[in-house]
């Protein structure tokens, strides 16, 4: 007899209720509370009643966790607030140096540090809002990408069973949370998981892939989530935001937050108040490194309280209230078989050791950097030779020592460095003073080929899809000779490459058409400017707000902006004089894309005078009352000196008060300060 459509809807239910808790116990808790068989029964129960009544289908069920036919693309996401880098230490003695700047930044605000994990994955922002019946239901997965746009991979995040796709309103309300939100976390590869993988991939005459971190991060961003399900990722949450903000609650009430809301969080975790403690912590997880079943390349130590991450505020691109120990660098034996020579969108000619393929931390290394001439000659490097390489974390391999004993004898004769440049013939010519040679060949092909890599990479102007190999057809064809070219090209030129057909040239003009609206700063970073990098291109696309004004200004007007000193503004201003510069500008421009920013509004109402912060203010955050004074033309310095205009105090202020007295320095309260920064009538 057929199932009414109520009783169907009761069943599905109690099937999803009891589904969604044994996927808590396995993938979360790791404490299955039933057989593989018996979830199987239940899922297939489930399936068969949902199939029988479609109208009775939601997103939120644990049948739709795989998709159906793989995705075309994943768009572009801008992430409610940056999701930043970590500065790095090394020793105890750097990790030391950061205790004490967090100290000395917070004042008298409680200093206190959890101490968590480094997972080795792919960073995840999940985004969750709630629905009618007060659940709140995922709905939406992206991935990290540059820090302030990621891609939107919510069709693979589903999969991922530590992922609740439905969070109860009794969880929403334990926890606290009375709006939508979004947790970050990793997703990891398990080293089981892992191995199967590679097995599989063998199997299907695949190539393997090189460690859990790349494979995490491929599988995520692959295009087919029935892919995605089968390769057994984990996601450990670490981070929750309320309107874009951190929990004001603080780090540790934030895991617990998290874990009541049933989310995998890591429970290798602890809360340390001194470097001794931090060290303890970090020996402790080094002896237990190899049984925990996924990768980890250090710990990470977070400042608890939130009124003390708020005032220790951000660098260009991290925290000072975070910082990540990352673990002794592993190191290999190995052949250095030559010197491969190559050379950069600058010219810079940059060596790399050629290896005997060597297993080093977790990847194959068949190349390592030597950073430049001076560093061959002071190592005594000869081809042959038998070399120490080093990789830590994410650090580039690295040749730190020749190796000489009876099983490793000296290689058989030295390098000569190049006095021409290995791709153009041209001349290659190292000023006085610097370390590095350079080909001065405006039209060197190599300088060609990475100039067109940088400007389409991620962080710059995002150009999805024009890789290396895309880059040499290009070149080889003759369709590029600059970055501008790009935006002439056309889907009949494309369509002629290799591996391209309609769908995917169109893909690419697309692309191509997207990053006409990168702005400004993307701009300047695009154009290969010495020196200019993220940081100092946004400060001055704000300051200047067009590309016109930063080609017109002098060194001097540059060298006003923060964080620009002599050095990037002598190459600013070399860069621009140059005509074939100019006129790349100008081509750019003629194409459409976009060079102008929102200038920051400045008055001069603080022009000259410098101010230190110190103390908790009773209504401007410290990161505020930077701003404002910066907008009004005044400086901000973290220390007090005689050059010190005057000290802003609030409560709790520090040694800087006490130094300000010293030094005869005038002190003013916030009060004292909005005055300051009131318009004169």
């Amino acid at each position: 007899m057929a199932m009414t459509t109520h009783d169907a809807a009761r069943r599905i239910g109690e099937l999803r209720m009891q589904i969604r808790h044994h996927e808590h116990l396995y993938y979360v808790l790791d404490a299955p509370g039933i057989s593989d068989a018996g979830y199987d029964a239940l899922m297939n129960e489930l399936k068969k009643l949902e199939a029988a009544h479609p109208e009775l289908v939601t997103p939120d069920s644990p049948t739709q966790r795989v998709g159906g036919k793989p995705a075309e693309g994943f768009a572009k996401v801008r992430h409610s607030r940056p999701m930043l880098s970590l500065d790095n230490a090394y020793s105890r003695e750097e990790l030391a140096d950061w205790d004490r700047r967090v100290r000395e930044l917070a004042g008298r605000l409680p200093v206190e540090y959890t101490s968590e994990l480094k997972l080795d994955g792919l960073s995840v922002a999940l985004h969750y809002a709630r629905a009618e019946d007060g659940a709140a239901r995922l709905e939406r997965g992206v991935t990290r990408g540059d820090g302030q746009i990621g891609e939107d991979v919510t069709s693979n995040i589903r999969t991922i069973r530590s992922i609740p796709l439905t969070i109860g309103s009794d969880k929403l309300k334990k926890a606290g949370l009375p709006r939508g939100f979004e947790v970050r976390g990793e997703a990891v590869m398990p080293e089981k998981a892992f191995l199967h993988t590679n097995e599989e991939r063998e199997r299907e005459g695949l190539p393997p892939f090189v460690n859990p971190r790349n494979s995490a991060a491929g599988t995520v961003r692959t295009l087919d989530s029935r892919i995605v399900a089968t390769r057994g990722l984990v996601f450990f949450a670490y981070f929750l935001l309320v309107d874009g903000e951190y929990l004001a609650a603080g780090q540790v009430a934030t895991l617990d937050a998290l874990t009541a809301l049933g989310f995998r969080v890591n429970p290798h975790r602890g809360r340390v108040d001194s470097v001794d403690n931090m060290m303890h912590f970090i020996e402790a997880t080094e002896k237990q490194r190899d049984t925990l079943g996924y990768e980890i390349d250090g710990v990470v130590f977070k400042v608890d309280a939130h009124p003390t991450q708020q005032r220790l505020g951000y660098t260009g691109r991290a925290p000072r209230w975070a910082i990540a120990y990352k673990f002794t660098a592993e190191s290999a034996i190995t052949r250095m078989e030559g010197i491969l020579i190559t050379v950069g969108r600058s010219g810079k000619l940059t060596p790399t050791a050629v290896l005997q393929p060597v297993f080093v931390g977790g990847v194959t290394v068949s190349r390592a950097t030597l950073h430049n001439s001076d560093f061959i000659e002071r190592m005594g490097l000869l081809v042959g030779d038998w070399v120490r390489v080093e990789r830590g974390g994410d650090v580039i391999p690295k040749v730190v020592e020749v190796v000489e004993d009876a099983e490793h004898p000296r290689g058989t004769h030295k390098f000569v460095w190049p006095t021409h440049c290995p791709d153009c013939g041209s001349a290659v010519v190292r000023a006085e003073g610097e370390a590095d040679s350079r080909c001065v060949n405006a039209a060197c092909p190599a300088k060609l080929r990475e100039s067109l890599l940088h400007f389409g990479s991620r962080g710059v102007m995002n150009i999805e899809g024009l890789g290396e190999a895309v880059v040499q057809q290009l070149m080889e064809r003759g369709l590029v000779h600059s970055v501008a070219d790009l935006y002439s090209l056309t889907e009949e030129q494309l369509v002629e490459l290799e591996r391209f057909a309609e769908k995917s040239a169109r893909t690419l003009l697309d692309e191509i058409k997207n990053s006409k609206h990168a702005g400004l700063a993307r701009v300047l970073m695009g154009l290969s400017i010495r020196f200019v990098g993220e940081r100092t291109a946004e400060l001055l696309a704000q300051e200047f707000g067009s590309i016109d004004a930063i080609m017109g200004a002098s060194a001097e007007e540059l060298s006003q902006v923060e964080e620009v000193g002599p050095r990037v503004s002598g190459a600013i201003v070399e860069f621009f004089s140059q005509p074939a510069n100019r006129e790349l500008v100008e081509r750019l421009r003629h194409s459409g894309v976009k060079m102008t920013a929102e200038k920051k509004q400045r008055s001069t109402r603080l022009a000259g005078l410098t101010f230190v912060l110190t103390g908790t203010l009773p209504n401007l955050t410290r990161d505020d009352a930077k701003k404002r004074i910066e907008e009004a033309g005044g400086k901000v310095s973290g220390s007090v000196s005689k050059k010190t205009s005057f000290v802003v105090a609030g409560e709790e202020a520090g040694s800087k008060l006490d130094k300000a007295h010293e030094l005869k320095v005038p002190v003013i309260d916030e009060a004292g300060l909005l005055e300051m920064l009131e318009p004169s009538n």
